[in-house]
């Protein structure tokens, strides 16, 4: 059952510490929060990241499930993962941000099932009129005329190459890639212009696509980074459902590494009093399979991603809740969040520089701070326009 509220800017939720980027906690901190309402019963949320499903903050109404005496929220059904299709005009998305190293990038999908509760891209799903929780990860959108669109752009006379990254939002090697194929579409025409790209995934299925991305990285055309958060496997299950496990991540990168492929460990997001132990481990096991580049990120809590993240912080680690927000206050200047370029990947203070130091020392005793060999765009060739070679007129 619902009912509707009046029209807000955002709807209602449990209640933060505080308003996004203040650093006054709130009574308890959600300490014994019960998030009935926008919360959802594990049964029907198996198998995801996200506690609850409130809607986008751009939608006039706010919806909240309450029990009407007749245990019609017991009959509601799971959420299952639904698949629609978008359609974007173009597929290269600019950005002009001065504390990241690419200035275009593609994805293939909106939304993403591995469900990662930390993703700083689920704010985006509100921009199609759904929620940044559970429909994030349960209501997707494939872009399955991409590789068209890519070759609609490469080819048009003012098209400039410069390194492509994909992955950098959500993830083009998610469960539905091996359905629909986005993502080898798109390499397939990377390939043939000679462009290059740089690919983030978490996904072993990244594999998959061994053939081409050998052949790309022949012509130093493609890098490879794969994101390991933890190798505790319970806590991977927990934090990020349906990514593969930490065993498999790392078999991935043996696996590319073997085929000539330069690969990289992210060990993304660092999370206070949760992963952040593991760093030497992680870096650890990537360079014992061949790795030889490594990065890290602090934990991003844009939007409503911070409230989602205690919500989850509360039902999995009730005891570390205040601790953990405690540290990511320090590390962002009192708030929960600070988006200052060249601040919010690393943070600031003590204890952020803790972490820097750490892992700058952990990548020089394991050769990991190796210079790369940047990706070049000598080969590039423009994909010939309206299907057919162009003729010149001279």
């Amino acid at each position: 059952m619902s009912s509707s509220a009046a029209p807000s800017r955002r709807p209602p939720s449990p209640p933060p510490a505080a308003p996004a980027g203040d650093s006054s906690p709130g009574p308890g901190d959600f300490a014994g929060t019960d998030f009935t309402g926008t919360g959802v019963e594990r049964e029907r949320r198996r198998g995801r990241g996200a506690q609850s499903n409130a809607a986008g903050r751009y939608e006039p109404h706010a919806r909240e499930g309450f029990d009407d005496g007749w245990q019609s929220l017991e009959d509601l059904p799971p959420f299952a993962t639904t698949v629609g299709i978008d359609t974007a005009r173009k597929v290269i998305t600019r950005n002009d941000s001065p504390d990241i190293p690419f200035d275009r990038s593609i994805n293939p999908y909106r939304g993403c099932e591995h469900g990662c509760i930390y993703c700083f891209a689920r704010p985006t799903h509100a921009y199609m009129g759904l929620s940044p929780g559970l429909d994030f990860e349960s209501k997707l959108f494939a872009k399955p005329d991409a590789h068209e669109l890519l070759e609609r752009e490469l080819s048009a006379p003012s098209y400039s190459p410069r390194v492509i990254a994909i992955g950098t939002n959500t993830d083009p090697y998610q469960p539905i890639e091996k359905r629909y194929e986005v993502m080898r579409r798109i390499l397939t025409v990377l390939e043939r212009a000679g462009h290059p790209v740089g690919i983030v995934t978490k996904s072993a299925l990244v594999v998959r696509d061994i053939d081409i991305l050998s052949r790309m990285a022949k012509r130093n055309l493609v890098k490879v980074g794969i994101s390991v958060t933890t190798l505790d496997a319970k806590l991977a299950r927990t934090m990020e459902p349906r990514a593969p496990t930490p065993t498999r991540r790392l078999d991935a990168l043996r696996e590319l590494g073997k085929a000539g492929i330069p690969t990289r460990v992210m060990a993304a997001p660092v999370v206070p009093a949760i992963n952040d132990a593991e760093i030497e481990r992680i870096l650890e096991a990537a360079a014992s399979v061949g790795v030889t580049g490594a990065s890290y990120v602090i934990l991003r809590l844009p939007l409503e991603v911070r409230d989602l993240f205690r919500e989850w912080l509360t039902a999995n680690y009730p005891d570390r809740e205040k601790h953990v927000f405690t540290l990511i206050r320090q590390m962002r200047g009192g708030k929960d969040y600070d988006a200052k370029w060249g601040e919010r990947m690393t943070g600031s203070g003590p204890y952020a520089e803790m972490i820097r130091q750490r892992f700058e020392a952990a990548c020089a005793r394991l050769g990991l701070n190796k210079p790369s060999t940047p990706l070049t765009t000598e080969h590039f060739r423009p994909p010939p326009r309206g299907g057919g070679e162009q003729l010149t007129l001279f």
